[in-house]
């Protein structure tokens, strides 16, 4: 594995957005972020399977993302109601499977969990943002036991609302990965100074891109997400800022059209060629 910006890939066995692991082996990606499977496969033998697998492709796991049944990205409203450790009727349901996808993450020898939290709640005095702080505490106290940090993806609130909420919660094995492109999806955030206000907290990256909604509708109806290369993001830049701040880990692309399986993996690998390229800029060679 490259040393500095590996490549990388989202990918997913029977439920997720990401691609096949078949598709990662066919072009040649050495890491994946893997989502997490649906409760009955998330058993030893499936562990062990996918193990061999990833093995045999010559690929490292760099993190396990968790997802919950009943979440909708249908609307930014659907999102804030249903995503996420935020709805407080589903929370203490969701953190204990959030801590048994942990544990399987520890049998896939995983070192990170990721997940959107949901819409951090803006009220920090408010009872329901301090019953999320003590939530998500707990999970990576649990997390921690299995060597892993938990990593939340950004875009569903500002940066500096987020590093409000990584300080409250205030575990050093809580960090960030930083999607630049659901900052313009969401309309919350500018990504490269976002990424700099949250440069001390980044554990891992999507490479994912996007172009903001109409400003009439910004924060209110969802952007576009577009190819790598496409979208408002640019990618040099982007690779530069990571590279200013200190990162050095895998480069994930993302590209959530499960829909087109084909046209997928024909961006995924476009996106290769612009990470490739950029890359090159960046490091100078």
């Amino acid at each position: 594995m490259r040393d500095v910006f590996p490549l990388g890939v989202f990918t997913s066995l029977d439920a997720g957005l990401g691609v096949r692991l078949d598709v990662a082996k066919e072009l040649s990606i050495p890491t994946v972020q893997l989502h997490a499977p649906a409760p009955a496969s998330r058993t030893a033998a499936h562990a062990a399977k996918f193990l061999a697998d990833l093995d045999d492709a010559d690929i490292v796991l760099t993190c396990v993302f968790a997802g919950f049944e009943g979440e909708s990205y249908a609307s930014i409203p659907e999102t804030a109601r249903t995503v996420g450790l935020v709805p407080r009727e589903l929370r203490e349901a969701r953190a204990a499977e959030l801590c048994a996808i942990s544990d399987f993450a520890e049998d896939l020898r995983s070192p990170a969990v990721g997940l959107h939290v949901g819409f951090v709640p803006e009220d920090r005095t408010g009872e329901d943002y301090k019953d999320l702080v003590a939530v998500v505490g707990r999970c990576c106290d649990h997390a921690a036991e299995n060597g892993q940090t938990i990593n939340l993806e950004t875009g569903q609130e500002t940066a500096s609302h987020l590093l409000d909420f990584l300080s409250d919660v205030n575990r050093e094995n809580l960090g960030v990965n930083f999607d630049p492109a659901n900052l313009l999806l969401y309309g919350t955030d500018e990504p490269l100074p976002a990424l700099r206000k949250v440069a001390d907290f980044v554990k891992s990256v999507h490479c994912k891109d996007a172009k903001r909604a109409p400003a009439d509708v910004r924060g209110k109806e969802w952007g576009e997400e577009v190819a790598l290369g496409e979208g408002e993001v640019g990618m040099t830049d982007y690779l530069r800022t990571l590279h200013e701040i200190g990162y050095r880990g895998p480069l994930t692309i993302e590209r959530e059209i499960p829909e087109d399986r084909d046209r997928q993996k024909a961006d995924v690998a476009k996106a290769l060629d612009v990470l490739k390229a950029a890359r090159a800029e960046v490091l100078g060679r």
